[in-house]
């Protein structure tokens, strides 16, 4: 299905059950609002303090924290508060579950936010979504497939964390960051993303951090769109889904086009797992796809396994990617390792490889004939290669559930966390090659 239908299907699916997805957790009926504890920057406990997540939410002010208890909490949460920090007490034990009938999970709609310590499943399009703009807030695709805002400018939410954070069997995305900037994502857990486990799109300059995640048995692992200046993708584990890593170009959403991201440090392996949804781009086999995407640097990958290939950079319609560096990747085991290919109109140019552990590229030779560095306007070799037909796949609500994970530290005593303005970058030159073992102890998806 195209990505536009599948966008639509989703919100209709979600507009037409938001009502009857609302309430409590099991048990208390959702009934009462609840009282805020006197004092500046308090706990409010659900159910304690307030029967539900949402009706804590509204009662919560600046630097407050919402503590859930363990509980199934059939309810779609929105965060229009700043500086609030929604925690479940234990993340496998307090579930928000939309059970096929609301668009969102989470909503986060305010800057300072920070969504940690809970698992997030069965909402028709978002596990967590955190943004900018009113029209995602509100689950309102454009009429192009994206979150169109007309001929306004793009709105940024500044500044926000997930963390701990367990998203699975979701329409569309686990975690999602758009139009939104200077945050982190971190520590979390996707599976059964319809369109990918994490995205992060619309932003430049993102300013932003997306580490030590696994994401798994989703169409695509992570996925960043129009994203990028200094937009950081380290230490993750995308093992087991269709495509591992998309970053692109595309029409769909402002700020084209895609440029200026490092992925760095992730292991990339396995991805033609057939029970997981099928993308609706119909990727698979698939490591890293480069569609359209600028000035990226791909910095000590493991990419292995990869049936199709291990990474390909193409073309976006009108889009030529120019200027991305592959150096210092180990590549074991894929169907071809590097495969350029383009549209006459759209040839990449100015990309460029160093250092890479390569057996096979298409072209042959690649790496003697684009070194690092290039001319800008150094036209990029090309070939071609057999792409697969991606077999059919699952529907994302049956997708394995996820076992234990691991917990934020000290959830029930820590207070409310602070969420920095300004993010830290990672220094690349302390970023190592992963070893083929990264974050497997809670992974489902094994490299061999």
């Amino acid at each position: 299905m195209p990505r536009l239908a599948l966008r639509v299907l989703a919100a209709v699916l979600g507009t037409l059950t938001l009502v009857a997805g609302c309430g409590g957790n099991e048990g208390d009926g959702g009934s009462g609002k609840g009282e805020r504890p006197s004092g500046a920057h308090v706990t409010i406990h659900v159910p304690g303090d307030a029967p539900t997540i949402s009706a804590a939410v509204a009662l919560a002010r600046a630097g407050d924290l919402v503590l859930v208890a363990p509980g199934v909490y059939h309810e779609s949460v929105r965060i229009d508060t700043a500086r609030v920090t929604l925690r479940g007490a234990s993340r496998d034990g307090v579930v928000i579950d939309g059970r096929l009938r609301q668009p969102n999970g989470v909503v986060v709609a305010a800057p300072g936010v920070a969504v940690e310590n809970l698992t997030v499943r069965n909402n028709t399009q978002n596990g967590v979504l955190v943004t900018g703009s009113a029209a995602a807030a509100a689950g309102l695709p454009g009429g192009s497939g994206g979150y169109d805002t007309g001929d306004e400018p793009v709105t940024f939410l500044k500044s926000f964390l997930v963390s701990y954070v367990t998203a699975t069997r979701n329409g569309l995305y686990g975690i999602y960051a758009f139009s939104a900037q200077n945050g982190v994502i971190e520590h979390s857990y996707t599976s059964g993303g319809a369109d990918s486990g994490i995205y992060v799109g619309q932003c430049k300059p993102c300013h932003i951090v997306v580490r030590d995640n696994i994401a798994e048995l989703n169409a695509v692992g992570y996925e960043g769109t129009n994203a990028g200046g200094d937009m950081y993708v380290v230490g993750n584990r995308l093992v087991g889904n269709r495509v591992g890593l998309t970053t692109n170009s595309d029409h769909q959403e402002k700020l084209l086009p895609q440029q200026d991201a490092v992925i760095a440090g992730n292991l990339i392996a396995a991805n033609q797992q057939k029970a997981t949804p099928e993308q609706a781009d119909g990727g698979w086999g698939t490591g890293i796809g480069i569609d359209g995407g600028s000035g990226n640097q791909f910095l000590r990958n493991r990419i292995a396994g990869n049936g199709n290939a291990g990474l390909v950079i193409t073309a976006t319609t009108d889009i030529p990617p120019v200027g991305n560096q592959i150096v210092d990747n180990t590549f074991t085991g894929n169907g071809v390792d590097i495969g350029w290919t383009f549209p006459t109109a759209t040839r990449g140019r100015g990309n460029c490889l160093r250092g890479n552990d390569l057996h096979s590229t298409a072209p042959a030779r690649l790496a003697a004939t684009a070194p690092c560095p290039q001319p800008a306007k150094s036209p990029t070799p090309t070939g071609s290669w057999a792409m697969p037909t991606a077999p059919g796949g699952i529907p994302f609500s049956e997708v394995a559930a996820p076992g234990p994970q691991p917990q934020f530290p000290h959830a029930a005593t820590t207070g409310a966390t602070a969420v920095p303005a300004t993010v830290a970058l990672p220094d690349l030159a302390g970023i190592p090659l992963p070893p083929a073992s990264l974050l497997a102890a809670h992974a489902q998806v094994r490299t061999s």
